[in-house]
């Protein structure tokens, strides 16, 4: 996808949760959009990427195995590489990550979230 993309339209195309969507690419980095709503993911590790949760909507607890944030709307956090980490979304929860394409979507773990391709939103 090339140009502008307008956030509000791509949320539009769907509604099913854990399910990240494609929106763009940068430097070998997939721009995602997801919604999340439930207990659903897993613990686990990406052992050679870091993720990027942004929050457009709603709120998202992010847990570690020492330490846990709260990330509101127009906030981001990085979850380092190697770090063991789930998330728990507050209510539904509307995200833009950056991920490296071809990140594995729940790591070395499968999960009834766990997807092994991600759609493309045109």
């Amino acid at each position: 996808m090339a140009g502008v993309v307008n956030i509000a339209n791509c949320f539009e195309q769907f509604a099913d949760t854990f399910s990240p969507k494609i929106v763009g690419e940068l430097n070998g980095q997939h721009i995602l959009l997801v919604r999340c709503e439930g207990d659903k993911v897993p613990w686990h590790t990406h052992d050679r990427e870091d993720e990027m949760f942004l929050v457009l909507e709603g709120a998202l607890d992010i847990l570690l195995r020492d330490a846990s944030a709260k990330i509101n709307p127009g906030e981001f956090y990085i979850v380092p590489k190697g770090t063991e980490h789930r998330v728990v979304p507050q209510g539904h929860v509307k995200l833009l990550l950056f991920e490296p394409a071809g990140i594995a979507h729940t790591g070395k773990v499968r999960a009834e979230i766990t997807k092994d391709t991600f759609d493309r939103l045109e």
